[in-house]
């Protein structure tokens, strides 16, 4: 059974495993005080051309979630998101069971626009009856594949600013938005237009880690205390500063991201010559074909994959992700099954 379901079914890849032996008898100071984090965290100023930006390492993107959005918001304070948005629909309640609502606003592509959190904040007026929209949670890509164009972060960004709005941009799959076929965005926009994101290394070639970006240092001054607090700290935190230097050091992390989106491309592109359609354009390393549930059927006897929303009583769409390590031939063989 091959595996489609996700894009961290694979381990690391080999320079980050090949780093980290090499390394593994240095002796360096823990909680992410080792000279690896501090260069990792040197070079992601450079990249995204912030050198005041405040950057820490945590283990996955749920976690940054959590301690983002805790930390930034009061008690009476709410996230608004997308009903797609992970930190609603995929994370076990996880904000609100740290005190915060999570307003959705329906969006069919899963992208957030400046009317959709106008209609949101049109009805939470009843001040102090109400929580206090303070947030806006975005991801990119989004859960379904679609990414923002420079245009339209630039839009939400400066009506979240004139409204006293944070933004929060979910990055686990950045690598892939930032390399994805239409894509205008860069690493300096994101430090710009954003308040805080995240560069997610799970999801592209690191066995485990997220970069969180705040981009002024005074958005979060303590947020090494809630790291601390929150378990979030870990002490060989060496394991993560070195993945991310091994992944920008030559840009690494930027190939495997757009290795995967290829990878997917063809997949859609043999969808497309069969004759079926998406649930979303997507030009990320997810996509969302719209299937016979025969041939569903079918392909799940040698692949695993989700199924994502029925469409009828014909047809469901499924989530197909390649990853960093999905091989040509692989795809192939499930481009040949496609068409049996």
């Amino acid at each position: 059974m091959y595996n489609f379901k996700n894009d961290y079914s694979e381990g690391a890849h080999p320079a980050i495993l090949a780093k980290l032996l090499a390394t593994n008898l240095e002796q360096h100071i823990g909680y992410g005080e080792d000279d690896y984090s501090a260069q990792a965290k040197a070079l992601l100023k450079q990249k995204i051309q912030n050198p005041e930006a405040a950057i820490y390492f945590v283990s996955g993107g749920t976690q940054a979630n959590l301690l983002v959005i805790s930390s930034l918001l009061r008690l009476h304070e709410a996230v608004i998101s997308a009903n797609t948005g992970h930190i609603f629909a995929h994370e076990t309640g996880a904000i609100e069971a740290v005190g915060h609502r999570v307003i959705t606003a329906s969006s069919p592509n899963g992208k957030l626009q400046p009317t959709d959190i106008e209609q949101v904040q049109k009805a939470y007026l009843l001040r102090p009856h109400v929580v206090k929209p303070r947030m806006v949670y975005i991801s990119n890509p989004t859960e379904v594949g679609t990414i923002y164009t420079k245009q339209e972060l630039s839009e939400l960004s400066a009506y979240c600013r004139a409204q006293n709005l944070l933004l929060f941009m979910d990055g686990a799959r950045l690598g892939h938005a930032l390399t994805a076929v239409g894509n205008d965005l860069t690493l300096p926009d994101l430090a710009k237009l954003t308040d805080v994101f995240y560069i997610g290394g799970t999801k592209n070639g690191a066995l485990l880690g997220e970069a969180i970006v705040f981009n002024s240092p005074d958005l979060a001054p303590d947020f090494d205390y809630v790291l601390k607090q929150k378990g979030a700290l870990l002490a060989k935190g060496r394991v993560l500063g070195i993945q991310f230097l091994t992944l920008f050091e030559s840009d690494l992390y930027f190939e495997l991201a757009a290795h995967a989106n290829q990878m997917a491309a063809k997949i859609a592109q043999a969808v497309t010559a069969q004759g079926y359609s998406f649930l979303t354009h997507s030009t990320t390393n997810q996509i969302f074909p719209i299937l016979p549930k025969t041939l569903i059927t079918k392909l799940s006897q040698k692949y695993l994959f989700f199924e994502w929303k029925e469409i009828d009583e014909h047809r469901s769409a499924v989530r197909l992700i390649t990853s960093w390590a999905t091989s040509e031939a692989k795809v192939a063989e499930f481009i040949a099954d496609l068409k049996l």
